[in-house]
């Protein structure tokens, strides 16, 4: 089994792969074959790249919303707590395949100095992570809406609540969530990992559907209406508050504008300072 699935890792090639927070409670956990688990499976890894949002949206492109996670499972959100995903570029490079024999402390699987960087100018090698090192990833984001059917979710009504500096870096990512964030509805709520990398290949995007709850909340507070993140590293106004994901660089639906040449993230240039977004509330 172990030198089969290396040969099965090796014939996927790197150089397609990408990044997912691989937890239970991810849709396309399984792949998109019905009825098949797919243990080697990257359909929730591909970005997201001049499509139109009816494609964009949610993985659509792909199918993945059509592949809801199991009966049960569910990403826990403590209130005034952290959470931790695993960042890797296929599930058998996680704890959730082959009990774990093929995981490492990295993304890919593999091992490497804890200054793993590029040499000179070029991007890592590991071009799956599009950076140069750890101070130069762009930052992750989750975001929540407070709807159980995702057919009801829309850009407006998911808002970022937490960022992670300077990642995807290694596979093990913890994130911080809002104290004040209230409990969801019967039916669980809607989140969204998400990412845009800065430089190092493509300038695509990544939206990876997941269903969540939030426990340990006694907060009446409600999450405010989202709105679209502006590019402030030139010196204009941030936007406070509950903001959008970023949608960017696809052929309708996006939601910002940068500079030529520039990129945005889920960082301070767009507004978002790291952790905990305690101000999305109304």
């Amino acid at each position: 089994m172990r030198s089969s699935t290396f040969a099965i890792l090796a014939s996927a090639g790197y150089a397609r792969a990408h990044t997912a927070a691989w937890v239970r409670g991810m849709y396309c956990l399984n792949g998109t074959s019905p009825g098949v688990d797919d243990s080697n499976t990257n359909t929730a890894v591909n970005p997201l790249w001049d499509l139109p949002k009816s494609q964009w949206w949610m993985q659509h492109d792909r199918g993945c919303d059509q592949f809801p996670p199991a009966d049960g499972d569910s990403l826990e959100l403590p209130a005034g707590g952290s959470f931790t995903v695993e960042l890797a570029h296929n599930r058998a490079q996680t704890t959730l395949s082959y009990n774990g024999q093929f995981a490492s402390d990295w993304p890919d699987g593999q091992q490497h100095p804890e200054d793993w960087h590029a040499e000179q100018d070029s991007c890592l090698e590991d071009g799956a992570l599009h950076t140069y090192n750890e101070s130069t990833a762009a930052g992750t984001a989750f975001a929540i809406s407070y709807q159980s059917d995702i057919s009801q979710v829309t850009i407006e009504n998911l808002a970022v609540f937490t960022v992670l500096e300077h990642t995807p870096w290694k596979r093990l990512a913890t994130y911080q969530v809002p104290a004040d964030l209230p409990a969801c509805p019967e039916g669980g709520c809607y989140c969204a990992w998400l990412w845009v990398p800065d430089g190092c290949g493509e300038p695509n995007m990544y939206m990876q559907n997941l269903r969540c709850h939030v426990t340990g909340s006694s907060s009446t507070r409600t999450v405010a209406p989202a709105k679209a993140p502006v590019y402030c590293a030139d010196g204009q106004a941030c936007v406070t508050g509950a903001k959008q994901m970023i949608a960017w660089n696809q052929a309708d639906g996006n939601n910002v504008e940068v500079p030529s040449g520039a990129s945005p993230g889920y960082n301070q240039k767009m507004g978002w300072t790291p952790g905990a977004q305690n101000d999305i509330f109304q």
